[in-house]
């Protein structure tokens, strides 16, 4: 479990680094964004987690989350397929909700991962005012 934390971690700073200048945004944002994500996957589910993202308003937080939580899963073998994309993800998502201890664990790496990321945006910097 030691090295999924860290993968989660890597992936939880990558998603701040993803975010297009995420320095100059209100760092309230970014981790409202991010614990409302974390809620719906929390509540919903991996599938709704998803969902969500995709149709967030805020694309440019919203996408970083999707690509590097998708990210994650392909690295822990057999969650997802190494051709999953944002694109296919929805689809390839069927597959791992077919095996309940994958399904699991995809949850628990996602809900582990945005825990570190919103620590991440609290630690940005506050906005400057006249930015």
């Amino acid at each position: 479990m030691d090295y999924l934390d860290r993968r989660c971690a890597e992936e939880a700073k990558e998603i701040l680094e993803k975010i297009k200048d995420a320095d100059k945004l209100d760092k309230n944002k970014i981790e409202n964004i991010i614990t409302k994500s974390l809620g719906v996957l929390q509540e919903d589910g991996v599938y709704a987690f998803f969902i969500y993202l995709k149709a967030s308003k805020d694309k440019n937080i919203a996408n970083a989350i999707v690509e590097e939580s998708i990210d994650l899963l392909k690295q822990c073998d057999g969650l997802l397929d190494k051709n999953t994309n944002s694109d296919n993800i929805l689809q390839s998502l069927l597959g791992l909700m077919s095996n309940i201890d994958k399904l699991f664990l995809a949850k628990e790496l996602l809900e582990r991962t945005l825990v570190y990321a919103r620590y991440h945006a609290k630690a940005l910097p506050e906005k400057q005012k006249g930015d």
